[in-house]
């Protein structure tokens, strides 16, 4: 992933394009094809990123959600359940699996509107659910469990219990919802100084189920030593 500048930007009602990367809406399926590079730290040689992501919605939800009461960030979780076909070119990989879909917007940065929020998703026999916790930029707090139907409608459900998990390799504080109070961290994808993510085992409503879980700590993010860090990590373009 690489930072671009406006001018490398443009969309319309089914494409979003940035520079040479671009997703598109194909029948039922949304298409994401990348042209990149990757970024190794400390290393100049940057390996071509090459290929095609697909994802095929089981359903769609058309609600989105207000993660503040001015309603600056909205959240739209599109598809609570997805199959996905990934064909990359460069690297030489290929395989598919389920997933999901969703997508923030805002008219502020997110580092002005929260301090840290905890998300996780499982599928469950029958749709998904999603758990949302976090605090806002003003100090107050908000926490959701929403529970998709196999049809993609969502339905507010009760909180499950709070259940703290270990702290990331960065000190990231991480915490998810369970209904035993406890969660399993069976392994770590993405840990940096300022973002977790994470597969988990635990309960939801009667179900032993494997979630994805993120945390993220924006006040790590806004600090100037990670301003620093970030472009040695994710390459920016200027013009």
């Amino acid at each position: 992933m690489t930072e671009r500048p406006a001018g490398s930007v443009s969309h319309d009602v089914t494409n979003l394009q940035i520079g040479p990367s671009h997703v598109e809406w194909k029948g039922d399926a949304l298409e994401i094809t990348i042209e990149e590079r990757d970024k190794r730290l400390f290393n100049p040689l940057r390996r071509k990123v090459r290929g095609k992501v697909r994802v095929i919605p089981e359903a769609l939800n058309p609600a989105s959600f207000a993660l503040d009461a001015r309603e600056n960030h909205i959240w739209h979780c599109m598809a609570p359940r997805a199959r996905i076909e990934v064909a990359m070119d460069e690297p030489r990989v290929r395989w598919s699996g389920s997933g999901y879909f969703d997508h923030n917007r805002g008219s502020e940065p997110l580092e002005d509107g929260f301090r840290t929020w905890h998300w996780s998703r499982a599928h469950m026999k029958s749709g998904a659910v999603v758990c949302y916790e976090g605090e806002r930029g003003d100090g107050s707090v908000f926490a959701s469990a929403i529970r998709f139907g196999a049809d993609g409608i969502p339905d507010e459900t009760d909180l499950p219990p709070s259940a703290d998990l270990p702290s990331s390799k960065w000190g990231i504080a991480r915490r998810t919802r369970s209904e035993i109070g406890f969660a399993e961290v069976s392994r770590t994808w993405e840990d940096t100084p300022f973002y977790a993510r994470s597969e988990l085992a635990s309960k939801l409503y009667g179900e032993d189920v494997v979630s994805v879980q993120e945390s993220l700590d924006m006040r790590r993010f806004a600090s100037p030593l990670v301003q620093f860090m970030l472009p040695y990590r994710m390459p920016r373009q200027k013009r």
